[in-house]
């Protein structure tokens, strides 16, 4: 490509992109190492401070179960790796994405506490701040600090609470992971990533009687109260239109609404965003393969909707006018769905594909014509099929 045609590409780019985005895109490529080091200075660690909020926080577990865990193997997105137990944090020869999962931590649901409360220490031990690593960029972060947060100061806080040591070295960790992520948040990209970091600012402060937490809950509140009605379409929709994301956003209001201060925020958006998902519900029971969307990534959706306190999506014709997805269901199980909307907002279509008019079809509750979803996230050849034309059923 010659300079002239790369320097067009940027410039039809950027056109779309908000203010905000194009100031922290820069400010993230320029930002110099010593400038992330203040968020990590290790201060002397004090007692953690009260737990507040509800004992027992619903956060459907993760699927991984316990044999394959305790044998070392770590299993996302169709991959699996043999990591050890506790896992090796630094593999480096997985794919970027694969990591990030791997240092969300959602697999310690699918363990006693015990082995829990090890993994987590481990990590602290093992896995401190530095430049490039993938398990302190702020979207591994967010989700991390939701998972430890629902999981010991909510599932298991008579545990935790019984365990100084590790109760003190949780909230050290904790705090220096949500300092940085407050200095981190995703505003160059926006979208399901700002919300994830509201999200677990909002869900860590919850949760703690400090003045740090005090500042993360009004930081989070503010960010969600912005960008719930800005990401959540009229129809209910998630606003970058791909059903898998539709489920991890259905997913955070029910945590959200689990931990219990949250209500007045997440309430009005629960039952619009489970309609949507369960109108993007084969018959089978799991998510049309859409854009980016893969299975076993999420919750399966009647878990979801079960939490959500919402009923299968009714027979008949159905249209999420919004988010441009039309279809139809009958009681014998056939189903049709066709994506006749946008690839996704303009300032954010990553994880659009090229399929205007694909659908996928069920008969009789299997499924027929179906989509490839996505098959990767790493720049290359496979990425760029998985996006384009000829891998979806269009013309």
């Amino acid at each position: 490509m010659t300079p002239f045609a790369r320097a067009g590409r940027y410039l039809r780019t950027i056109r779309h992109l908000r203010a905000r985005q194009i100031a922290y895109q820069s400010l993230d490529r320029c930002r110099p190492a010593s400038c992330s080091r203040a968020a990590h200075r290790v201060t002397p660690q004090e007692p953690a401070p009260p737990v507040r909020g509800p004992a027992d926080v619903v956060f459907p577990p993760h699927a991984d179960d316990q044999p394959r865990l305790r044998a070392g193997v770590v299993g996302y997105h169709g991959r699996s790796a043999a990591l050890g137990f506790p896992p090796d944090w630094r593999s480096a020869e997985a794919p970027r994405h694969w990591r990030y999962r791997l240092h969300c931590h959602e697999f310690l649901w699918g363990l006693p506490f015990e082995s829990a409360r090890d993994v987590a220490l481990h990590w602290m031990r093992n896995y401190p701040p530095g430049r490039g690593r993938a398990g302190w960029e702020p979207w591994p972060t967010s989700l991390r600090l939701a998972n430890w947060c629902a999981l010991f100061p909510g599932r298991h806080r008579a545990r935790t609470a019984a365990d100084a040591a590790f109760r003190d070295a949780l909230w050290a960790s904790v705090r220096r992971q949500a300092n940085h992520l407050e200095r981190r948040l995703e505003y160059r990209l926006l979208g399901n990533h700002l919300l994830e970091n509201a999200a677990s600012l909002a869900l860590a402060g919850s949760c703690f009687a400090h003045a740090d937490a005090d500042r993360w809950l009004r930081t989070g509140r503010d960010l969600l109260a912005r960008e719930l009605p800005a990401q959540i379409l009229p129809d209910g929709g998630h606003v970058e239109r791909t059903p898998m994301y539709q489920g991890r956003v259905l997913h955070v209001l029910l945590t959200l609404r689990a931990a219990g201060a949250f209500d007045d925020l997440v309430q009005p958006y629960i039952a619009r965003a489970a309609g949507a998902l369960a109108s993007l519900t084969h018959p089978d029971g799991d998510i049309a393969l859409l854009n980016d969307s893969a299975f076993g990534v999420q919750p399966a959706p009647a878990a979801l909707l079960g939490a959500a306190g919402a009923k299968p999506a009714d027979t008949g014709l159905f249209a999420l006018a919004a988010s441009g997805y039309y279809g139809a269901r009958t009681p014998a199980g056939d189903y049709v769905v066709c994506d006749a909307g946008p690839l996704g907002p303009d300032w954010q279509p990553g994880h659009g594909h090229a399929d205007f008019f694909s659908f996928e079809l069920s008969l009789r509750g299997a499924r027929v014509v179906v989509d490839s979803g996505v098959c990767t996230y790493e720049a290359g050849p496979a990425r760029d099929r998985c996006r384009s034309t000829r891998a979806h059923n269009t013309v």
